[in-house]
This record gives structure tokens, C-alpha cells and sequence, in this order.
């Protein structure tokens, strides 16, 4: 059983996030009941709770057993003996973890869980660019839906992506469907003088598409000896301006193993609240940019879908759709460990 006044000392010191993520004594007396239901409702559920680390801190510095990027929480979910998951993030994420455990349940209680990046392709949409572009090879970031991952051929993270694609014995490529990220690989290949012609759709996420690379020139003078961080999402003029480029996972070890004065993280800010629970003493800079998919998971959600769900909460997959896109990730896995081509 958490206290408030344990828990406030947990969450006192994120400091960056809005209101959202701002975390009094007071707050922190209203959130620990809570706390204390959903730990009582996992054990009698036999459930497991994985987070994103987009999602608010008070779900990761409390109840969630598992956080991290898409790549962890997928590996997490593979292997983890649970009958049930709830996955805080969003839907396209839960699809992925029922993918690897197709006979346990899994949860998602978020009430808005789109995505601008999923949401901007479709299966559909593939079938008529596979016929259009016959012998690429089509890669989709992991950032989209059971459908769409059932008409690629291998699936990609943020953790991941740099490696696959140079893996890939085929020059021809079709990524999809973030074009920012997409010509962040183009430019880190050719840099290598690797020549491969790779197509990319025109989805972005809101989020981190909003970052102007202005802005890191006024904090590094504001700021001597700032570290700056971004997510392969940003734009390209912003990841050439960075000191390191990764998934949040890669992000959190940059920190970690990198001493500075101060640092600027160039993601959703759910990672900078993260960084603040794990770093306390460290300085971290910038505004809050938030995505509004993932701070839609709430306490009070997860103790909701874990007591009594609803069936629009428990994710179904289209049995057509399973073979397919199980392929495509089990694909990710295999190029993981392999050594690249060239």
C-alpha cells in the first residue's frame, strides 16, 4: 500500500510537462487509492501492466511493471506468462503485444487512441502501392496499424530502423509511413555511401514534427555545454543539430552515460517527466510538447479496464489480417540480430 506522502516524494520532483504532470501533496492524496486498487485488481486478474514512456509519470513511477519504446514493450509482451495485458500507449501498440499472445487478453485503456502517423495509411492503401511498386521491398515502422503490417514485409522501431534498412538485401525500399524518419534513414545511408532508392508515404506525427531546429541554437546559447537529443521522428534539420539520435529507450541511456550541465530532449515530453523520476538532480530543458493519444491513459482508466471492461476496450484482430503482419514482425526480430550486408 502507497502513502500519498510516498508518492508525492516519487513525482515531487517532475517539473516539465504542464499541468498535466505536476504533482502536489494534495494530488498525490487523491491518486494513491487508486495506486492501491489497480495493484490489487493485477494480482487478482493475473495481469500485467506495460507502459509506454510517453504516457504519464504517475502511471510509470507507480503501477507499471514494464516501460519503455515500442521495441522493449513488443519483447516485454512476447515474453511475459501473464493471462492478461493492459497496454498503456495506444491501439496500434496493443494490436502488436495480442499479435505475440494471441491467447491472452489485452486491455487498452485509452479512450482517444489514435495516432496522426498510423491513422494516415492504410492496408488498403499498400495493397495499391505493392501493385504500383512490384519489387521493393515495403518496411513499415511499427507506428501503424494490424492491417497495414499484414501487407509489408518487415516491421521497424525507432530502436531499429537505421539497421534494417541497410540489412535488407533488396536496394529497392518503399518505408512507410513516416517521411520524416524515412529521410533521416535516407541521410544516415548515404552518409555511409550506401545508395539505395527508398520511397517514402507522407505521414508525420504531430508531435514531433512541431520541433524547430531554431530553437536548439537559442538553448545551446542559453544554456553553454547543453546536450541535445532527438527522436528520428524530427525533422531532418533538427536531427543534424543533435548530439544524439535514438528511440526513447536509446535516449534514456544517452542521458545516462553522458553527463552535461543540461539537456534538451526532442520527443514527446513524457520521456523528460521519465528522465526526471530516474535523473532527479539533472537539469532538464525546453517546453512540454504532448501527445494527446498517449496522456489520454489515465489511473482511473486502468483500474476501469482491469475491474470491469468494456468490449470496445479488449483488442480483436482480424484473423485475415494475423498471419500476415505476424510475419512482419517476426521479420523485425530475425534483422535485429543480423549483421548488415554492407
Amino acid at each position: 500500500m502507497i502513502t500519498g506522502a510516498a508518492l508525492y516524494d516519487r513525482l515531487k520532483d517532475v517539473k516539465l510537462g504542464g499541468t498535466i504532470c505536476l504533482f502536489t501533496p494534495e494530488k498525490c492524496e487523491q491518486i494513491a487509492p487508486i495506486v492501491n486498487e489497480i495493484e490489487r485488481l493485477k494480482k487478482e486478474h493475473d495481469a500485467v501492466i506495460l507502459a509506454h514512456s510517453y504516457v504519464g509519470p504517475e502511471i510509470i513511477a507507480t503501477v507499471a511493471d514494464f516501460s519503455g519504446d515500442s521495441y522493449e514493450l513488443s519483447k516485454w509482451a512476447k515474453s511475459t506468462t501473464a493471462k492478461t495485458i493492459v497496454f498503456v500507449a495506444v491501439k496500434f501498440m496493443a494490436e502488436t503485444a495480442k499479435l505475440l499472445n494471441p491467447s491472452k487478453r489485452v486491455l487498452m485503456p485509452s479512450t482517444n487512441n489514435g495516432c496522426t502517423l498510423a491513422d494516415s495509411i492504410t492496408g488498403e492503401d499498400v495493397k495499391r502501392l505493392r501493385q504500383q511498386y512490384p519489387d521493393h521491398t515495403f518496411v513499415c515502422y511499427i507506428n501503424t496499424t494490424v492491417d497495414v503490417k499484414a501487407q509489408c514485409d518487415v516491421c521497424v522501431t525507432s530502436s531499429n530502423v537505421y539497421h534494417i534498412v541497410e540489412t535488407i538485401p533488396n536496394d529497392k525500399i518503399y518505408f512507410l509511413p513516416d517521411r520524416l524518419m524515412g529521410q533521416n534513414v535516407i541521410n544516415s545511408l548515404k552518409e555511409k555511401g550506401i545508395e539505395k532508392e527508398i520511397l517514402l508515404w507522407n505521414g508525420t506525427c504531430y508531435v514531433h514534427e512541431e520541433y524547430d531546429p531554431d530553437v536548439i541554437q537559442y538553448l545551446r546559447k542559453e544554456h553553454p555545454g547543453l546536450k541535445v537529443a532527438s527522436h528520428p521522428e524530427c525533422h531532418p534539420d533538427v536531427v543534424a543539430q543533435s548530439d544524439f539520435v535514438g528511440s526513447t529507450s536509446q535516449m534514456l541511456k544517452f542521458v545516462a552515460d553522458n553527463p552535461a550541465p543540461a539537456y534538451f530532449m526532442l520527443t514527446e515530453c513524457g520521456l523528460t517527466s521519465r528522465l526526471q523520476l530516474e535523473h532527479p538532480t539533472q537539469k532538464f530543458v525546453g517546453a512540454c510538447t504532448m501527445c494527446r493519444y498517449m496522456k489520454s491513459n489515465t489511473l482511473a482508466d486502468i483500474a476501469r479496464v482491469l475491474s470491469s471492461p468494456d468490449p470496445i476496450d479488449e483488442i480483436h484482430l482480424d484473423p485475415e489480417d494475423v498471419e500476415g503482419a505476424d510475419r512482419c514482425i517476426t521479420r523485425m526480430f530475425e534483422y535485429t540480430n543480423q549483421t548488415a550486408t554492407r
